[in-house]
C-alpha cells in the first residue's frame, strides 16, 4: 500500500511474476530455445541478444534506489517463504531455467537450460541443461538441484508455490543434465513455464540449512549478482559476480551491467524524498501525484543534474482500490459493498489531490485487450451461460462502471442511492447512525500503514459517516500490519495486483475460492464464487488469444458485478527522476522498464557531476559520506511524516 501507481515488484510479487508465464503446448515433441504462448517465439536460435539491450554496454558503477515502492525495512534474506520481510533485489541472485524477453508479451528463452521439449500430449517438458551451470561457488548446477528446488518451494515455500505448483506432479532428473516435469488435470497450457520460470537452489547449500526459515546469511545462488553488505533492515548491497557463468549467453548480453545495485530503506516517504535531493541515491520511480507536481522543482533537476522523464506504460495498468473483506459480516451483502463503492468521490480527488493525472479504474484488467466493456458479446454471453455455475443479472449486462460524481466531494445523489442500497440490505438509520435490526452499528475500519494515506481516505471516511456508517482509519506499524492482512483481520485495506499480458495461474492466487481460504493468500476480498473459479480456470484453459480476451473479459464482469472493491485510479506511464550519470539503450523493452538490467554507469556523466561538486553545486554524495545524510533526511521525515512500511509480498499503490 501506499502507492498510487505500480513500482516493481518482489516475492512475492518479482518472482511469481516470472513463475506464472504461460505457454501453448508444441505441435509435436520438438526442443526449442524458448517456449511461447499463442505463436511462434520472436527470436530465432541464433539470436545473439535481445533487441533492448546494448551488447556492448560498458561495466561498472552503482545504481542505488529507494527499496522498491518506498518499502521501509527487511528483515530476511530468504525470498521465497510465507515468514520474515525479505530485502528486495534477492532475485538477482537465481538462475532459472529460462528467462522473459521484455519485448514479448508471453516467451522465455533459455537460460540454465539450453532448450525444453513439451510431449505431444502436453502433459509433461523436459529441460535439457547447460553443461557449463555453476552456481557462484563453482559447484556444478545439475537436474538434481532443479528437483530440490521444485520440492523445497512447493512443499516448503509461500503458500502460492503451493497453489502454484499443485498440478505438477513430479520433477525427476533423467541424467545430471535432463529435468523432466510431469502434469496432472486439463489445465496444464501455463505449466511449461510455470516450472521454466522457478529459481533454482542449491540442494548441497540447503542440506545443512532449513530452507523454511528466515536468514540474514547471504544465500547461495547461479544468478549475475552476489549479496556484498547487509545493514539490517537499512540497506542491501548486492555486487556483480565477474565469475558469472552464464555473462555471455544471447539472453544476457547487455544486461546486468552495473558492478553493485544498492538498495536504501527509509521509514517515511519525506525522507526517502530528502534523501533522494541529497544525492543518498541515484534513481526514484515517483508513484505520489502530488510530490510529483510539487516536489520534482528542486536546483539539482532545474540546472539538470537530476532528470526526469514519463516512460510509457504498455501493460496492464493493475487492479487497485480498496478491497472489501467478505469474510467480515456486513460486507457479505454486495448491496453493502456497492454503497461504498458509490461514497467515493473520485472526481474530487483527482482534481484536489492528483492535480488532474490519473483516470478512473474501472476494469480489473485495465489498459489492456482484456477489459469488459458495454454489453457481452455472443462469445462471452455463451461461456457464462455455460458455467455451470450462477451469474448475476448484473454481470450479464452492460460492464459495470464506478458512477461519476459531481466532482464536489459530498455528491448527494450519489450518496442518496449509497443510503437506499444500505437500506435494503437491512442497515437503517436510527439516530443518526446505521443499524442493523440488532440495533447493532455498522463499523468499518480501513487498515493503513501510511499516513500520508490519510489525504485521500479522510474524504471517503467522512462521506461514510455521512452515511451513518462509524467509519476509521486504523494506522497499525509495520509488522502488525503484515500479520494482520496474512491473518484476513481487516475490514477494509488497499491492494493492488498487477495483471499481465497472459495472466494465468496467478488468478487463482487473486480470486479463487480456495485461495480466500489460505493463510497469507492474495485474495484478500475473499471472494469464493463458483462462476468466477470456472472463469479464472477458463483464462488458464485458453488456447488462443482470442480465446483468453473473451474469458478475461467474462471474469472482469463477474468481479464487477460483485462489487469486491472500490476501484481506484491508474495511468499508463511511469514517473521516474535519476541523477544523470547513467545510460541506457535507444529501445525501451516494451513490457518492462528495463532499468536495472539493460541501464550503465555512464563514466563522462558521472565525472561531470562530480566536476560540479568540485566547484560548490550539490552533487551525489560518495557512499562515504552519504549515511549522515541519510540520518538527517530520516529525521526530519520522522518529525514530518511519521512511519510507513510497504508489504513485499504484495503489489500495493495509493496516492
Amino acid at each position: 500500500m501506499g502507492r498510487e501507481h505500480g513500482p516493481w515488484r518482489s516475492i512475492g510479487c518479482g518472482a511469481l511474476l516470472v513463475l506464472a508465464l504461460v505457454t501453448a503446448p508444441a505441435a509435436a515433441s520438438e526442443r526449442k530455445h524458448g517456449l511461447s504462448a499463442f505463436g511462434d517465439l520472436a527470436y530465432p536460435a541464433d539470436f545473439s541478444h535481445f533487441n533492448y539491450a546494448n551488447p556492448d554496454a560498458p561495466k561498472g558503477g552503482t545504481f542505488a534506489l529507494v527499496g522498491w515502492g518506498g518499502v521501509a525495512t527487511f528483515n530476511s534474506l530468504n525470498n521465497y517463504i510465507l515468514k520474515g520481510d525479505a530485502a528486495q533485489g534477492l532475485e538477482l541472485l537465481f538462475d532459472s531455467l529460462m528467462t522473459p524477453a521484455a519485448d514479448e508479451a508471453d516467451a522465455v528463452y533459455g537460460l540454465v537450460a539450453e532448450s525444453a521439449e513439451v510431449a505431444d500430449d502436453r502433459m509433461s517438458v523436459t529441460f535439457h541443461l547447460r553443461p557449463e551451470a555453476r552456481f557462484a561457488d563453482g559447484s556444478k548446477l545439475t537436474a538434481d538441484d532443479v528437483v530440490f528446488s521444485f520440492d523445497a518451494l512447493k512443499n516448503k515455500g509461500h503458500p502460492l508455490y503451493h497453489q502454484m505448483l499443485q498440478d505438477v506432479v513430479t520433477a525427476e532428473a533423467l541424467d545430471p543434465e535432463t529435468v523432466r516435469y510431469s502434469f496432472k488435470g486439463d489445465q496444464v497450457r501455463d505449466l511449461p513455464l510455470t516450472v521454466a520460470g522457478l529459481p533454482i537452489f542449491s540442494k548441497t547449500y540447503y542440506a545443512s540449512r532449513a530452507f523454511d526459515e528466515t536468514t540474514l546469511d547471504p544465500p547461495l545462488g547461479s544468478g549475475p549478482y552476489l549479496v556484498d553488505d547487509v545493514a539490517q533492515g537499512r540497506t542491501i548491497v548486492y555486487r556483480r559476480d565477474p565469475n558469472y557463468w552464464a555473462k555471455d549467453l544471447p539472453v544476457n548480453r547487455g544486461r546486468f551491467n552495473f558492478d553493485k545495485i544498492r538498495f536504501e530503506y527509509f521509514r517515511d516517504r519525506t525522507a526517502g524524498m530528502e534523501a533522494f535531493k541529497a544525492g543518498t541515491y541515484d534513481f526514484r520511480e515517483e508513484f505520489t501525484s502530488k510530490v510529483w507536481a510539487m516536489e520534482y522543482d528542486f536546483p539539482a533537476i532545474r540546472d539538470g543534474r537530476v532528470k526526469k522523464e514519463v516512460l510509457p506504460d504498455e501493460t496492464p495498468s493493475g487492479t487497485q482500490g480498496f478491497f472489501l473483506n467478505t469474510r467480515r459480516e456486513p460486507l457479505k451483502d454486495p448491496r453493502v459493498r456497492k454503497a461504498l463503492d458509490l461514497a467515493f468521490d473520485f472526481e474530487w480527488t483527482n482534481r484536489n489531490v492528483f492535480y488532474g493525472l490519473y483516470d478512473r479504474t474501472e476494469s480489473f484488467f485495465e489498459n489492456s485487450p482484456m477489459k469488459a466493456t458495454g454489453e457481452p458479446s455472443q462469445a462471452e454471453r455463451t461461456l457464462l451461460a455455460g458455467l455451470g455455475a450462477p451469474v448475476s443479472d448484473e454481470a450479464l449486462g452492460s460492464a459495470y462502471l464506478p458512477a461519476k460524481s459531481d466532482g464536489s466531494g459530498q455528491d448527494r445523489k450519489l450518496l442518496q442511492e449509497a443510503g437506499k442500497l444500505l437500506d435494503e440490505a437491512g442497515w437503517t438509520i436510527k439516530n443518526g447512525v446505521r443499524v442493523n435490526a440488532k440495533g447493532e452499528p455498522l463499523k468499518l475500519e480501513i487498515l493503513s500503514f501510511e499516513p500520508a494515506f490519510e489525504r485521500l481516505t479522510a474524504p471517503y471516511v467522512k462521506n461514510l459517516k455521512l452515511l451513518g456508517i462509524d467509519a476509521k482509519i486504523r494506522m497499525v506499524d509495520a509488522a502488525q500490519y503484515q500479520q494482520r492482512l496474512k491473518d484476513f483481520d481487516f475490514d477494509i485495506t488497499t491492494e493492488r495486483y498487477s495483471m499481465r499480458n497472459t495472466p494465468g495461474v496467478e488468478l487463482r492466487s487473486y480470486f479463487s475460492s480456495a485461495a480466500a481460504a489460505m493463510d497469507g493468500s492474495l485474495n484478500l476480498a475473499g471472494i469464493s464464487d463458483a462462476a468466477v473459479d470456472a472463469l479464472v480456470e477458463g483464462v488458464i484453459a485458453a488456447k488462443s488469444r482470442e480465446e483468453l480476451n473473451t474469458a478475461a473479459r467474462a471474469l472482469d464482469r463477474v468481479l464487477r458485478a460483485g462489487h469486491y472493491w472500490v476501484p481506484h485510479w491508474y495511468k499508463a506511464s511511469n514517473t521516474i527522476a535519476y541523477w544523470d550519470k547513467f545510460s541506457r539503450p535507444a529501445t525501451k523493452p516494451r513490457f518492462d522498464r528495463g532499468i536495472l538490467d539493460t541501464w550503465w554507469y555512464d563514466e563522462a556523466k558521472a565525472a561531470k557531476l562530480a566536476s560540479n561538486a568540485a566547484t560548490g553545486a550539490n552533487a551525489p554524495a560518495h557512499s562515504s559520506s552519504r549515511r549522515p545524510l541519510l540520518i538527517i533526511a530520516a529525521l526530519i521525515g520522522l518529525v514530518l511524516a511519521g512511519f510507513f512500511v510497504l508489504r513485499l509480498r504484495r503489489p500495493t499503490r495509493p496516492q
